[in-house]
């Protein structure tokens, strides 16, 4: 399909020269019998666009004659090769695009316990390829032309649409799907998208993106499932390479952990890490300790204890001290359960 349609651009390009070096031949044999160039130019055009209007100066000898014989000739010929290639290059188009459009739309009918990513920006590139890494289905909505042409590139499914609207998350198949991500970079839209999700479908897993922490709120009222700051998450991360640096390089850079990471978002889990800080809710207890009044909502996977560069496995009865690096195992979209690790009551 592509070998076509290039070989139509070529021959739109080749008409087009052909037209101009026959056109300035034209002119230049006119200027050389006398003629002006704005007459030579008038008499080219006309001729050439077989407008036919009379001549500027008489055709008096058989030089001029045979010049315009061969302009007509040519001039013409060259016309109609041009507007068949124009043609040709704009119905090829508009085919291209409506079976495109058809051949999408057929996939996303066969789709089944997929995910709707909404927006393909930052956020939303990084989540597809994690998708696609994990071979899980999704479908991408997004409303900029020129990054529905970047998601296009790469072969994922997407479509060229408004997410806010109904029509375009029926499209999608949000009836059927197993999840959503509203990971626009507007708050707002986030909101009503998951708003919309949620009318739409009252079992499918929401997972949505807030810039600000006020919007967290919203975002639950809205009925997300789970809501990722990613502001908050990336300064938590920041400090965990500061303060923590075994488990946060471990987590970050080991292919076999961000392997170990990919199997466990297909089960709704991630790991991530946080530093005890000195008058935290849970500084001074015991994993055991922790775990209980976390209610089952996370496990604590890993230590690293303050001053060390090893990160231990911790038994029921270990103790977490302030300066400790803590890696938990929790749902996707929970940051807010670092909280008891990371802030101090003080601050609370």
């Amino acid at each position: 399909m592509r070998w076509f349609s290039g070989s139509r651009a070529k021959n739109l390009i080749y008409g087009v020269i052909l037209l101009l070096v026959i056109s300035v031949a034209a002119i230049l044999a006119y200027m050389f019998h006398g003629w002006s160039f704005s007459d030579a130019l008038f008499m080219t055009v006309v001729t050439v666009f077989t407008v036919g209007y009379d001549e500027v100066r008489p055709l008096d000898t058989v030089t001029l004659r045979a010049t315009t014989i061969t302009l007509i000739v040519l001039g013409c010929t060259t016309m109609i090769y041009l507007t068949g290639a124009l043609v040709q290059f704009i119905t090829f188009n508009e085919i291209q695009h409506i079976f495109g459009n058809t051949r999408m739309n057929k996939q996303i009918e066969l789709l089944k316990n997929h995910t709707i990513i909404c927006g393909f920006g930052r956020i939303g590139a990084i989540l597809a390829r994690e998708l696609h890494a994990g071979k899980s289905e999704f479908v991408i909505i997004e409303s900029n032309k020129d990054r529905f042409a970047e998601a296009k590139a790469l072969d994922y499914l997407c479509m060229l649409a408004d997410a806010n609207e109904e029509t375009s998350l029926k499209q999608a198949g949000i009836d059927r799907a197993r999840a959503l991500a509203a990971v626009v970079s507007s708050d707002p839209v986030n909101v009503f998208v998951t708003l919309t999700a949620r009318s739409l479908n009252d079992s499918i897993f929401i997972v949505a993106r807030g810039e600000e922490p006020s919007t967290e709120k919203k975002l639950y009222q809205a009925g997300a499932n789970a809501v990722v700051l990613p502001a908050h998450i990336g300064a938590e991360q920041v400090a965990s390479m500061i303060l923590a640096p075994t488990i946060a390089s471990a987590i970050q850079y080991s292919d076999r952990r961000r392997q170990m990471e990919l199997d466990l978002r297909t089960l709704g889990l991630e790991l991530v890490s946080a530093v005890a800080a000195e008058g935290s809710a849970f500084a001074g207890l015991t994993v055991e300790e922790i775990e209980r009044q976390a209610g089952g909502s996370f496990l604590i996977a890993a230590i690293e204890h303050a001053g060390t560069r090893l990160a231990d496995r911790p038994l029921p009865s270990t103790c977490i001290k302030a300066g400790d690096g803590v890696t938990i195992l929790c749902r996707i979209g929970q940051p807010h359960l670092l909280d008891k690790f990371s802030v101090s009551q003080s601050e609370a």
